[in-house]
């Protein structure tokens, strides 16, 4: 899933490879960072898919590109995809720097990578009509507010996955109702979360509840004073951390070998811990739970946009998302590559959550980018380069 999605991780054949959460510190794109109203807003996409221009130019997640879907795709459409793997979203943000620099087609972007691709002018709207098999995409998916602005199109949804807590059965004979369990002194030097500062997100969202009256109604979108409560909190949680994980692998060792009881995880983990006999559950709490979702998004200056497109329609497709959501260990955005997923893999539908309720998805504050403009019209919230520095100060 995804160096948050800074780290991503893959799974294939029980193997696990993982990338580094290492962050690129990037400036948030100031070009219309502070305006409701995106440089490319008024760009008319295209009306039709041509020829393919023969090449594909991709930056995107290390997995995202497998020979599996690769191969057939090229073969039907004579694109030929070229893939610059990125490590991080703010490294994603940099390399699509310029619209992509007449150089890159798309990305596979996060969504807290989204809203500075859109605002920076590096994407331009997308014609979702010529992608047929968006109309299968869950609901909340169709046009989330990390992709989708003013009604109009900016990327097209992909895989996705919520941010758990996942806790020993050996420490908690029942599941925690509350993420307040990973601030509990009680628990001290047993937790474990993401070394990422979209992590603040995820102390606003507990605060949202365990303190009403600071007024937090978006994570992502928090005045100084619910700000400074969240790293406040993440400051006092410090102490308390075994270790801020940066790959998936490291937190799984953790929970095996018993040094923590509780942490910030992913279904990926679950299922591999799970698998090997540990004692572990998941849980999404009662305040809710952070989640990602990934995009392809459209570069404004994309060399080969008939390709682009082809790619996008290849991709959204029940097969493909189904073959990339058990290779990469998440969950797909069309609702009917649940079955082709246990066919693939049995339970593998299941241990995705792919055939979760809408009311399990309805819980999930997925990722956007934090910025100045705030969702009420003000320009009154800390953006992404103020949540950049606190976390290093959190960390230390």
């Amino acid at each position: 899933m995804k160096q948050f999605r800074t780290t991503h991780w893959l799974a294939s054949a029980g193997a696990v490879i993982v990338l580094s959460l290492g962050a690129v510190p990037v400036a948030l794109a100031t070009a219309g960072a502070s305006s409701s109203t995106p440089p490319m807003q008024n760009m008319k996409p295209q009306a039709s898919v041509g020829a393919g221009e023969g090449a594909l130019n991709l930056i995107a997640w290390e997995g995202y590109a497998q020979p599996t879907w690769v191969k057939p795709f090229t073969k039907a459409t004579g694109c030929k995809v070229n893939a610059k793997y990125g490590g991080s979203s703010s490294e994603m943000v940099s390399l699509m720097a310029n619209g992509g620099g007449h150089q890159y087609d798309l990305v596979s972007a996060s969504g807290d990578a989204d809203l500075r691709l859109i605002y920076g002018g590096n994407v331009k709207p997308i014609n979702m009509n010529l992608i047929p098999a968006a109309k299968q995409f869950r609901p909340f998916l169709r046009a989330p507010s990390f992709n989708t602005i003013n009604g109009k199109h900016y990327g097209v949804s992909y895989e996705f996955g919520p941010n758990v807590l996942l806790y020993s059965t050996k420490t908690f004979s029942s599941a925690p109702t509350s993420w307040s369990v990973l601030y509990s002194k009680a628990n001290k030097g047993k937790i474990t979360v993401p070394n990422n500062p979209i992590q603040i997100a995820d102390a606003a969202l507990y605060l949202a509840k365990a303190k009403p009256s600071l007024g937090i109604t978006d994570p992502y979108e928090l005045t100084t004073t619910q700000f400074n409560a969240a790293v406040a909190l993440l400051k006092s949680q410090h102490p308390l951390i075994k270790k801020y994980w940066d790959l998936a692998s490291q937190e799984i060792s953790l929970f095996t070998n018993g040094s923590v009881v509780a942490g910030a995880a992913w279904p990926y983990q679950t299922n591999t811990l799970q698998g090997a006999k540990v004692k572990v559950a998941d849980t999404i709490p009662s305040e809710g739970a952070t989640g990602w979702a990934d995009s392809w998004l459209l570069a404004t200056n994309a060399p080969h946009p008939n390709c682009a497109y082809k790619w996008m329609q290849w991709v959204s497709t029940p097969k493909v998302q189904a073959q990339e959501a058990l290779y990469f260990g998440e969950t797909p955005a069309n609702t009917q590559a649940c079955a082709i997923m246990d066919t693939l893999q049995p339970g593998g539908c299941a241990a995705y959550h792919a055939n979760a309720p809408e009311s399990y998805f309805a819980t999930i504050k997925f990722w956007k980018t934090p910025l100045a403009a705030c969702g009420n019209g003000q320009n009154n919230c800390v953006d992404f380069t103020k949540w950049q520095q606190a976390w290093t100060q959190i960390t230390g």
